[in-house]
């Protein structure tokens, strides 16, 4: 057997969907996001990015900068092991602390990133109960769908955001029988919330626990920063919250915030805590004081509010097909992965505007997409820039379709 032709022609076969990943090398620099240098083929070139996670410019906070720094010459680069063998700092105790209170919770529990926060969290609590079921919308991202994979117990999927869907779900099941409803707040892909409300109102009749994903909310919604459902009063009737620290926070790592038993469960039996180095000193001080700032500042979260509604209303003029919501994430629809690919290249070789393109698996096939996040260091002219470049790149990318298919 020729395992590397075999490999070969899989990777093939992404190319000719216009699905193989292509990677920018992109050098960030402190105090001047969203701009960074690309390294192209020639040469170093400035360029304005438009699809970051840093959603508030966090990365580049002088808190944040200053907290990490420093602890780097205290502690050093590392965690030195696990967090049960020698990697339990200071620093990650208080950032627990900080972001039990940001949440309104007993504990929190940090991990080495989001994904892991879920994958092992999700295993962790579905594993412990005889006979669960976990209802998972069928929105939901990858790392939720490996967390469910790993728990190996019986679930289903209801319609996205339709909780008549999943009420119908629950009734069918014994009302003693073990559930997990899992959802997220914020839908990276389209830019839309999910009913929290009625989701709880449900899991309250029904007997089931819910574990809500608020990776791309942390931070940018609720008074504090706690998420949609800090935002909606309803963060003490959540009995899971997941969040990340690198997306608005602008650091890494991930983390839930629970009850005090449902995170001693996950300390006590989640393989991806227990078996992975914790989160280094530094990072936990850089994280801990980008939580605190956006605790106390509410900035960030006006500014990118403005921006991000002032650059909708610029596509809806420029009739660009975007797909509206109602929060910070604007998704442009292509509809097609070569053109949606074809689009990002113009926008980064001829207007010098890095957007990356979304293709299949992280959507389905025919709702290709850009996605846009705009932020607080966004400027009116960087915005109109971006919509007169891509009305541009828009009409070359249509032509060169319109001839190859002509």
């Amino acid at each position: 057997m020729n395992y590397r032709e075999i490999l070969k022609s899989k990777l093939n076969q992404l190319k000719s969907e216009s699905r193989y990943r292509t990677f920018v090398e992109l050098e960030r620099q402190t105090g001047l996001h969203p701009h960074a240098v690309w390294n192209s083929p020639d040469g170093p070139k400035d360029v304005v990015i438009w699809c970051s996670n840093d959603y508030l410019g966090m990365g580049q906070n002088p808190d944040a900068v200053k907290a990490l720094t420093t602890a780097i010459d205290t502690h050093g680069t590392g965690a030195g092991g696990t967090r049960n063998i020698s990697g339990t700092s200071s620093a990650i105790v208080a950032l627990e602390a900080e972001l039990a209170q940001l949440h309104g919770k007993e504990r929190a529990l940090v991990l080495t990133s989001g994904y892991v926060a879920n994958e092992a969290s999700i295993s962790a609590i579905a594993g412990l109960f005889d006979d669960i079921l976990i209802l998972s919308d069928e929105m939901n991202h990858a790392s939720i769908i490996a967390g469910i994979r790993n728990a190996r117990c019986d679930k289903v999927i209801f319609r996205h955001n339709d909780v008549a869907h999943l009420e119908e779900l629950l009734a069918a099941q014994p009302i003693d029988r073990p559930k997990l409803i899992i959802f997220e707040s914020v839908y990276s892909m389209d830019g839309d919330t999910s009913p929290i409300a009625e989701i709880v109102v449900l899991a309250e009749t029904y007997n089931a626990l819910t574990y809500l994903d608020e990776v791309h909310a942390v931070g940018m919604y609720g008074d504090e920063g706690g998420g949609i459902a800090q935002m909606r009063g309803l963060q003490d009737r959540v009995d899971v919250i997941q969040g990340t620290l690198g997306k608005a926070y602008g650091v890494v790592g991930g983390y839930i915030a629970a009850d005090d038993v449902i995170c001693d469960a996950v300390r006590s039996f989640g393989s991806g805590f227990i078996f992975t180095t914790a989160l280094p000193p530094a990072l936990a001080h850089g994280a801990l004081a980008s939580v605190r700032h956006l605790r106390r500042s509410t900035s960030e979260r006006h500014a990118q509010q403005q921006q991000a509604t002032r650059l909708k209303a610029k596509l809806r003029d420029a009739g660009l097909p975007l797909l509206e919501g109602d929060t910070h994430i604007i998704p442009v629809m292509v509809r097609n992965a070569a053109k949606c690919s074809r689009i990002c290249q113009i926008l980064l070789h001829e207007y010098s505007i890095y957007v990356q393109p979304i293709n299949y698996p992280t959507v389905p096939v025919g709702t290709e997409r850009l996605r846009l996040t705009p932020g607080p260091l966004h400027s009116d002219a960087m915005s109109d820039d971006l919509v007169a470049s891509l009305s541009k790149a828009f009409a070359i990318a249509s032509d060169e379709q319109a001839k190859q298919t002509g």
